[in-house]
């Protein structure tokens, strides 16, 4: 089936209008008509190929919620018509020891929703900057928000599940002191999540003018990290802290405000290193450096649940298709509060070119 797009031809060309093809599904396939497609950071390093490996056309996106359309025969956890949702992953092995443990996401067979070999034209995945999409029913999850809120939906299939599954994982709750380090897609999901799982909640940023902004999405305190008296306020204090930053900075000035056998997670992925942290400040109070990868399958429906009881969805900026180009350099400059969306729907007025 032929449906419309966006995606690029190459690194340093825009994003464009372009018809792709969908398999028809199979006996296990779920097809999604799509509502609302999430723009991730990722999206951008790969397109422009600023990550290894890009395969093109690149259509990009992750972050997928839409209606089922039509289910094979052999599909029994989705209908016609059902809200639903498909994050980072569409296909794994299925039988290593990640994937029997639900942990698809640490699968070395793991298939991305874009950029990832398929069998199906053009011989990679294509992302949900497009109409519709055929996902096998493994990858499909279940959506218990309120229908109109879909589109603020959309970036928790990412951004939802990068934050919650280390803070489920390092026990974010009652009692514990958390840190997020970074106010932006990642950090606003990450401050939410962490406030609605009872912790006290710390947010770090550099401008003192998102001290309000992180108050109202759940922040006990805000700490301007770049103020000396600020930061050392809260030495050896915290449980955890999760790092959300996709730039290279100082992890020492974080690694010391760790507890003894306090952990500091990573999910932001810079373009390139951060400097290398000082050994002492890990052996000396038995602290751990950490990375999370967004999650698995089964721990990505436990998030959407849980955002669905606690009325969790992303602060968000609806767009159109063809506003995407513009939408990734305001992303580059951080202006955007906190994550764009792209309404499908406008996908229909795309000629191809």
């Amino acid at each position: 089936m032929s449906i419309k797009a966006y995606g690029a031809h190459a690194r340093d060309k825009s994003l464009e209008p372009m018809e792709i093809t969908r398999r028809a599904p199979g006996a296990r396939d779920v097809q999604i008509d799509i509502a609302y497609c999430g723009v991730c950071h990722s999206d951008l390093h790969t397109v422009r190929a600023e990550w290894a490996g890009t395969l093109f056309p690149c259509v990009p996106g992750h972050e997928i919620v839409g209606r089922v359309s039509a289910v094979g025969a052999h599909v029994t956890d989705h209908k016609i018509g059902d809200l639903v949702g498909v994050g980072c992953i569409v296909d794994s092995c299925q039988h290593c020891e990640e994937c029997d443990s639900g942990l698809e996401n640490y699968c070395d067979g793991m298939v991305g929703t874009y950029n990832g070999a398929t069998p199906d034209a053009p011989g990679h995945t294509l992302g949900g900057y497009s109409q519709q999409i055929v996902v096998h029913e493994r990858y499909v999850l279940r959506i218990h928000h309120p229908e109109a809120q879909l589109a603020a939906v959309a970036p928790l299939l990412c951004a939802g599940i990068t934050t919650y599954s280390p803070l489920r994982h390092w026990q974010a709750g009652a009692g514990k002191k958390v840190g997020v380090v970074g106010i932006g897609g990642l950090g606003h999901m990450g401050i939410k999540i962490a406030h609605a799982m009872g912790a006290h909640v710390v947010a770090f940023t550099t401008s003192p003018s998102k001290r309000d902004a992180a108050k109202a999405l759940g922040a006990d305190e805000t700490v301007v990290s770049c103020n000396a008296d600020e930061m050392a306020a809260h030495v050896k204090s915290f449980d955890f802290i999760l790092n959300t930053v996709a730039a290279p900075h100082n992890l020492d000035a974080y690694m010391t405000l760790l507890k003894r056998d306090g952990t500091m997670c990573l999910v932001g992925m810079p373009a390139s290193p951060h400097p290398s942290p000082e050994v002492f400040h890990l052996i000396g109070k038995r602290r751990a450096l950490a990375g999370s990868m967004i999650g698995g399958i089964p721990e990505t429906q436990e998030m959407l649940d849980f955002c669905a009881e606690h009325g969790i969805v992303a602060d968000i900026e609806l767009i159109r298709a063809d506003q995407i180009n513009e939408a990734y350099e305001r992303m580059v400059k951080g202006d955007v509060k906190y994550r764009f969306v792209i309404d499908s729907a406008s996908l229909s007025a795309s000629i191809p070119r």
